[in-house]
């Protein structure tokens, strides 16, 4: 092969590996596009939201849980949620409810903060969130004839809503600062007997207990039905007394599944509040017909209006008392030690808050504001 020979077939080898090279390349590159369009397609699917075709919510029969009575009774939760449909279902006490959040059985629930701590704490901060608060007050120790004082306890019954839930830990936890011992059984000082509501009035009545802490209205249905008398109201053991009786707790899934449909909620619960706030006048005839309608029962004239006077209702969920509630919570042997930071989810509600031009609320560095 003559030299210009050679030196045209190295110019057409060197050019048949540059094709190559560059089908190899543009091949690769169309690979890569198409992969960084698959995965931000993914993400994309994964990051996407839509509204819930149900909302199932959890709530008490009690006074403190007038903004989800008020909510449901005059149509605001409804209104908010638009097409998503509402189930709602009443518990007796926080632990109860927090089983059929946790067996994902409701969705949302107003509830305690002492089983909202429980139920964050033992699922190492993955169960759910308080995303609102609702009432503050409204819980007391209420005795019969005869106890006037501390010391006049020692070897007494006294009951409360259930074991663990915020009433149970606060009687504990008050107990052990006067002294006292008890324990989950029943056991020490002072007979601890964790007893549905309906039943602790009964109860009481006939003489089989001495005494109980409750929340409204029961505290003051013992007082009004049964002759019952204050010992300890809650609010005089926190400063200003403003302690946390109800939270909105939403269930961590469907937060991060359906935070549209959460917003919505919040709405709902915003409007509640705004309501009681607005029509105090008409409050008790609009808390009773709920009541009924969840009970069979309304309260006496006497029993609601005693009741509201001595509960206050908001969103702040007050999170600066959630270290103490922790700290009762140990002492009364009905939590685990745990971490909760991460406990409170307050921007969804602090994005209504400002659209309203209201304050925000604070989550006191447990949480996400």
């Amino acid at each position: 092969m003559t030299a210009p020979s050679r030196a045209r077939s190295r110019l057409g080898l060197v050019a048949g590996m540059m094709l190559a090279a560059a089908i190899v390349t543009t091949a690769v590159l169309a690979l890569s596009g198409c992969a960084q369009a698959a995965a931000g397609q993914d993400a994309e699917a994964s990051a996407s939201t839509e509204p819930a075709a149900e909302l199932r919510l959890g709530y008490f029969a009690n006074v403190t849980h007038a903004p989800a009575l008020v909510g449901v009774q005059e149509g605001l939760f409804a209104d908010a949620l638009g097409d998503t449909k509402l189930t709602t279902q009443v518990f007796n006490a926080g632990p109860a409810a927090i089983e059929a959040l946790s067996a994902g059985a409701i969705d949302a629930t107003y509830i305690g903060p002492n089983p909202s701590i429980n139920t964050f704490i033992q699922s190492g901060g993955q169960s759910a969130h308080i995303v609102a608060g609702a009432a503050t007050g409204g819980a007391a120790l209420v005795v019969r004839d005869g106890i006037d004082s501390a010391k006049d306890l020692e070897g007494t019954t006294l009951a409360t809503p259930q074991l663990g839930n915020t009433q149970d830990v606060a009687l504990r936890s008050w107990l052990a600062g006067e002294g006292y011992e008890t324990d989950t059984t029943g056991g020490g000082d002072v007979h601890i007997t964790p007893t549905e509501n309906a039943q602790t009035l009964t109860l009481f009545q006939q003489g089989g207990l001495d005494g109980a802490w409750l929340p409204e209205p029961w505290v003051s249905r013992l007082i009004v039905d049964a002759g019952a008398h204050v010992l300890v109201d809650e609010a005089e053991l926190w400063e200003d007394g403003a302690f946390p009786t109800t939270v909105l707790l939403v269930r961590a899934e469907f937060l991060e599944e359906h935070p549209e449909t959460v917003q919505a909620l919040l709405e709902g619960h915003v409007a509640s509040v705004a309501w009681l706030e607005e029509n105090a006048g008409e409050a008790p005839a609009v808390i009773n017909s709920a009541l009924e309608a969840d009970t069979g029962k309304p309260l006496a004239d006497d029993v609601i209006t005693r009741a509201l006077e001595h509960v206050s209702f908001g969103v702040d969920p007050h999170a600066e008392t959630f270290e103490t509630l922790v700290a009762n919570g140990l002492e009364a042997g009905t939590q685990k030690d745990g971490s909760i930071e991460g406990l409170f989810d307050l921007r969804l509600l602090n994005a209504l808050l400002e659209r309203d031009g209201a304050e925000p609320v604070s989550a006191g560095g447990l949480g996400e504001e």
